[in-house]
């Protein structure tokens, strides 16, 4: 029976990349190997047929031998080995791959030998000013420690543990496995001790023989000036404890900044908005704003428009990485009144008035008379 092309056997194009070709071995292999298909007895040769072909094609130099003389370039090979036929006379990297897949290689053995602790991660709210200028805060945490009675041993006081009769210390036992490739050596942990190579006669009481306990822990954060929200800090050591004498995680403490009612933060500036009259606007004023430090003297000239920005140098947030600070920015609105009172009316129209002859003197049209003139156009 003539063979399949290794193309479609994979179900890839024949401009597949390595990357492409490996990710449809493994779907496939999995699919059909053997052990998951016991009642299939087609299995084992397909299973075959699919190994057979990503051996081939994972390696570059047998593809191209394969791509310009078919099955019969893929047999000689780059080095005139015959890897043809039963498809299992080199497997090169393929045979990584399916230990790997099927059996986890090194990576699915135990550790046995000190562990790092977890991370931990908590979320702080600060107000802006607190985040311009910083602050000490403690917070609490629950985090797994070492078990100070039994200083992380496992073993009740007067006892210690015994290495285990059965792995002898090393946590992991060996056994042969049959697979389609022969009899494959395997390394699992220990059953008895659980990988750990030591056997606990009496458990510690305070941690049931585990090592550890939870406990909730006071910690002083320090946040220094100018973060922003979604900053993270790292308190190095402050994480969990770790396993078999492991050094401890780390602790995370996000940042969240509260929004203030004033002000809006961009970068390390503070954009805030400033309400004014019109008789303000039109004669000029100084007054005072608010700032993070307390209220400071702003002077506006006269003819200001609405929507005007005034820059108020060196009170926005500090620079988190370097000296100085960002600075504020005033936007002036000049607020209509919506009452007036019978004296502020006839002086408005007075004004109105003069105003009105004023325009016609200097012959400048107004903007309805603009208006209009643009729509005659």
């Amino acid at each position: 029976m003539a063979k399949r092309d290794y193309y479609e056997v994979l179900g890839v194009p024949k401009g597949a990349s390595a990357d492409d070709i490996k990710k449809a071995y493994r779907k496939l292999a999995k699919k059909h190997h053997p052990d998951a298909n016991q009642n299939d007895p087609n299995a084992e040769a397909k299973f075959k047929e699919i190994s057979e072909a990503y051996v081939v094609l994972s390696d570059p130099e047998k593809r191209a031998g394969y791509d310009h003389f078919g099955h019969e370039g893929a047999n000689a090979g780059a080095g005139g080995h015959s890897y043809g036929g039963g498809g299992f006379g080199d497997m090169g990297g393929g045979f990584g791959d399916i230990f790997d897949i099927f059996f986890g290689g090194a990576a699915g053995r135990k550790r046995t030998g000190p562990e790092r602790g977890s991370d931990i991660r908590t979320d702080l709210e600060i107000t802006l000013k607190e985040a311009a200028y910083g602050l000490e805060r403690e917070i609490r945490i629950p985090r797994v420690e070492t078990c100070s009675t039994c200083g992380g041993s496992r073993a009740a006081a007067g006892s210690k543990p015994q290495t285990c009769s059965t792995c002898n210390g090393s946590g992991q036992i060996q056994y042969t496995q049959n697979t389609p490739f022969g009899r494959i050596m395997q390394t699992r942990s220990c059953d008895r001790c659980r990988g750990t190579g030591k056997i606990i006669d009496k458990p510690c009481p305070t941690c049931h023989g585990t090592g550890q306990v939870r406990k909730n822990r006071n910690i002083k954060v320090k946040v220094p000036p100018g973060v922003d929200n979604g900053s993270r800090l790292r308190l190095a050591g402050e994480g969990e404890s770790g396993i078999r004498g492991g050094p401890p995680g780390d602790l995370y403490v996000y940042i969240h900044v509260k929004a203030h009612r004033v002000f809006k933060r961009e970068g390390d500036d503070l954009i805030c908005d400033i309400p004014i009259s019109f008789s303000q606007a039109a004669l000029g004023d100084e007054f005072d704003v608010p700032t993070l430090d307390g209220e400071a003297r702003l002077k506006i000239p006269e003819g200001t428009q609405s929507g005007t920005i005034f820059r108020m140098k060196g009170k926005g947030i500090p620079h988190i990485n370097g000296y100085g600070q960002g600075d504020q920015h005033v936007r002036v609105k000049i607020v209509t009144p919506t009452k007036l009172t019978d004296r502020q009316r006839e002086l408005l129209k007075e004004f109105s008035n003069i105003d009105n002859e004023s325009r016609k003197s200097s012959g400048e049209k107004g903007f309805f008379e603009k208006m209009k003139d643009a729509f005659k156009q």
